[in-house]
């Protein structure tokens, strides 16, 4: 786990300005940077950058955060992958846990991974260079409509026949990197017959797919046979760079168009990306000849809330979907959606767009089965609904299947629509599959009460905290009890900003701050939207604190005495007591009217 004092730091020494220049156009609007949103599509600007907060806010679509996040968001990075890539900006070197990995190793760890990517770049290289030497793979490659700038964007190569070709592409064939990288196979020999150990190429006469990773950098290859053969399809074996469980082919080239479009295509083939992207779809990836699993599938709901599966319809492309769904149903929510696009079986997505064009194939995409309906269908299956057994054995599968999804309107709708088919109540549903205790009293139960409003100072007070950290020191302990009791979450929020900051310290700043809330759970995400449009200069802020937390006082004060001679207290208490508020309510009353005078 990366510390915390680590990702502050980082957080500080990165300018977020730069990081977004990298990829958004920002133009100067008074003290922040506006620029159109890589987000959504927009005409008219409303993403701003904040050189002084650190952070970046979309107001039209409510995206948001520090330059961690934006990597996360904008290139695919998972959380580490965007640290380690900021913190090699600024020459940082991201610290491991020292109980985990010893220093040494740990510096052998990083050696080897750059040796290894150095060796899968110089073998891409390679086969590029022999594909343009090789005229039965450019003729293969123009039969299926491939052009040469297609087959450079995605760094289309050619392994040659040969046995031993790679040694034409590096000093030393023998280097031990070429077999960890999956490029050579090493053949043992047999010490009784005297034979000594052989190697050779993995990948020959074959047309060359690079796989890179979100950062550009080739991580492995898909091999594909040009003539009739087995494997149709060959992948680098499993390595330090490469698992095939995490990776899906053609994410890097097809990021931007994943944004643009508003959805990722998946299908099952190299070719069938690169074929897609020839004739106007350049918005498909492909899973490496695996089931689908749910890092891929988290991998592209980072890219898009959109994901959209293209399968033949056959048995096996049904078998295919099946497992794709269930990578799916952890990760799906009200705002994050998948569908399923069923071909006929003479067709993939390359054959179906070149004969009835990229119209038709545009409307079946539209038409895509959304996961709630094929769910239903997979839970249904051939079960006759007509008895009880058949009903009973559809909601034996739903257990299963459902026991995944994640509480939201979604999975309402779903169990609702299930209850139905199923013909059983909702909530004798709900208790058989998990999600709901069953009732053992009956006695009514007094309705709990809702939770009240927003009270308007305390969030005022939340906001200039959030904006200014450092404020936190102002707050007295009295200060901090009075506001806790009259919070609606009774302070939860609130000491979650204070905890964070006597844990990061002076230089705590908007984007540490949210970070550090982020990663610890908290549920900060509404007020952040209400604090990124704010901008307050540190000395009336901190006035403005000190005003809110007076008038919650006052506030506290006046209930206190409404609530005072409706009390238990004798005649005597109740004055000594009344004497007291009032006290208090006039000290507090000169503060501000001082405070005024001062303004």
């Amino acid at each position: 786990m990366i510390p915390q004092s680590f990702i502050q730091d980082l957080l500080n020494r990165v300018d977020i300005v730069e990081v977004v220049g990298n990829h958004v156009q920002l133009k100067k609007a008074g003290a922040n940077l506006l620029g159109l949103c890589p987000f959504h599509t927009e005409k008219s600007p409303s993403f701003t950058v904040s050189p002084v907060k650190q952070f970046y806010h979309c107001f039209g679509c409510g995206r948001n955060g520090s330059a961690i996040t934006f990597l996360m968001e904008h290139s695919g990075l998972s959380f580490v992958e965007a640290v380690e890539e900021l913190a090699g900006s600024v020459g940082m070197t991201v610290p491991e846990d020292e109980t985990r990995i010893p220093p040494g190793e740990r510096a052998k760890k990083q050696a080897k991974t750059l040796a290894l990517t150095e060796v899968m770049t110089q073998a891409s290289r390679f086969y590029r260079q022999q594909l343009k030497k090789a005229p039965e793979a450019i003729d293969y490659l123009k039969k299926r409509g491939v052009t040469g700038e297609i087959a450079l964007r995605f760094g289309l190569g050619y392994a040659p026949e040969a046995r031993d070709s790679l040694k034409n592409g590096f000093e030393d064939y023998r280097a031990s990197e070429l077999e960890e990288a999956g490029l050579v196979i090493e053949k043992q020999g047999d010490e009784a017959f005297h034979t000594s150990s052989k190697r050779y190429d993995r990948f020959r006469d074959r047309i060359m797919f690079p796989i890179r990773n979100t950062r550009g950098q080739v991580i492995g290859f898909g091999g594909r046979i040009l003539e009739k053969g087995e494997p149709k399809y060959l992948n680098s074996p499993e390595t330090p760079l490469f698992q095939k469980g995490n990776e899906l082919y053609g994410l890097f080239e097809a990021r931007q168009a994943i944004r643009e479009s508003g959805y990722v295509l998946v299908v099952e083939g190299y070719m069938d990306v690169v074929a897609l992207a020839q004739l106007g779809f350049p918005q498909a990836v492909a899973t490496l000849g695996t089931a689908c699993t749910p890092v891929q599938v988290q991998k592209l709901m980072r890219q898009t809330d959109s994901v959209i599966f293209s399968f033949d319809g056959d048995a096996a492309g049904r078998g295919a979907a099946r497992r794709a769904l269930e990578a799916s149903l952890p990760l799906v929510s009200d705002t994050k959606g998948v569908g399923f696009l069923f071909l006929p079986p003479e067709h993939d997505p390359d054959s179906y767009v070149r004969e009835f064009g990229p119209e038709a194939f545009d409307a079946l995409v539209k038409k895509a089965m959304p996961l709630s309906e094929f769910l239903l269908e997979e839970i249904v299956g051939d079960n006759n609904l007509n008895t009880l057994e058949g009903r009973a054995r559809a909601q034996h599968t739903a257990k299963s299947l459902c026991a995944s999804l994640t509480p939201s309107a979604l999975r309402l709708q779903i169990l609702r629509r299930l209850a139905q088919i199923t013909q059983t109540p909702d909530g004798e549903l709900k208790t058989f599959l998990g999600f709901s205790k069953p009732v053992v009293q009956t006695r009514r139960i007094q309705a709990r009460a809702p939770r009240p409003p927003v009270v308007g100072l305390e969030r005022q007070v939340l906001r200039l905290l959030m904006m200014f950290p450092r404020f936190g020191e102002e707050l007295s302990p009295d200060d901090i009890d009075t506001i806790k009791g009259f919070s609606p979450d009774q302070g939860e929020l609130l000491m979650a900003i204070l905890n964070a900051y006597g844990v990061m310290g002076e230089q705590a700043n908007l984007a540490a701050l949210v970070e550090h809330l982020r990663l610890d759970g908290v549920d900060c995400e509404q007020l952040v939207q209400e604090t990124v449009g704010q901008e307050f200069e540190a000395e009336p802020a901190l006035l403005e604190l000190k005003g809110a937390v007076r008038q919650i006082k006052l506030r506290v004060l006046s209930s206190e005495l409404e609530k005072l001679f409706s009390s238990s207290l004798t005649t005597e208490e109740k004055n000594r007591r009344y004497y007291e508020l009032k006290q208090q309510q006039e000290t507090l009353q000169k503060e501000m009217n001082a405070e005024n005078l001062r303004q």
